[in-house]
């Protein structure tokens, strides 16, 4: 089976079974593979096996397959029970145990909330490939998409930049860009992932300025700080 053909396979898969969101879809996954196969490339130029792209794109369309809404009491948990959900799928695709075991992995180290350290080059690639998700023009969107499934208010319309007051992500959407987002760069395990992290939170920086001109007021310079 060609790479091509298996990534139909496993998009189709996650057509079915997963539960989707506005933010958490089959176009995210998509993109989360364009990302780790742009990474693989760079990872593998001097080594063409050096990166799994079997394990990486079983990691790309099933690391979503419990998808739990960001405010729920166990979404730590989601990418553990996607990569259980992941064993027998990756069986019936002819993945052999090796591979099963080493894509679970990827899947489980993907999360941010888990906070469980890749301990391979697939599992660091992934992860930084479904970060850079989260950030340029679709973490714009991708953030304001979440807000709104999760009824929570785009900023503080007494301070939107935290210039005076303690930031708050689980109330203030905004602040889940200084919080985490805008962080995402220094972040990132391979030097293709941090470069392309870096362009996108430029982006995002620049369009927080142009946001505080249109509410007449100033960014604080602690968020221009964060990516220096």
């Amino acid at each position: 089976m060609t790479l091509k053909e298996l990534q139909a396979k496993l998009r189709r898969v996650a057509e079915v079974q997963m539960a989707q969101d506005p933010a958490h879809d089959i176009p995210h996954l998509d993109r989360v593979w364009a990302n780790a196969h742009r990474i693989a490339l760079d990872e593998n130029k001097d080594d063409p096996n050096r990166a799994n792209l079997r394990v990486l794109v079983a990691g790309a369309y099933l690391h979503d397959l419990v998808n739990l809404p960001k405010d729920h009491p166990q979404r730590e948990r989601a990418s553990v029970l996607s990569a259980e959900k992941s064993e027998s799928i990756l069986g019936n695709l002819g993945y052999s145990a090796d591979e099963i075991d080493a894509a679970k992995h990827v899947i489980e180290a993907h999360s941010f909330s888990a906070g469980i350290p890749p301990r391979s080059l697939e599992a660091e690639i992934l992860r930084d490939a479904d970060r850079l998700d989260a950030l340029g023009a679709v973490g714009i969107a991708r953030t304001f998409m979440v807000a709104g499934t999760i009824d929570r208010p785009f900023c503080d319309p007494n301070d939107p930049f935290a210039a005076n007051r303690a930031l708050d992500e689980k109330t203030w959407s905004i602040d889940h860009w200084h919080m985490k987002l805008l962080k995402l760069p220094g972040d990132m395990v391979t030097a293709k992932g941090e470069k392309i992290a870096r362009k996108r939170a430029r982006l995002m920086l620049a369009y927080l300025k142009q946001l505080a001109k249109e509410m007449d007021t100033e960014l604080p310079d602690h968020w221009a700080d964060l990516l220096k």
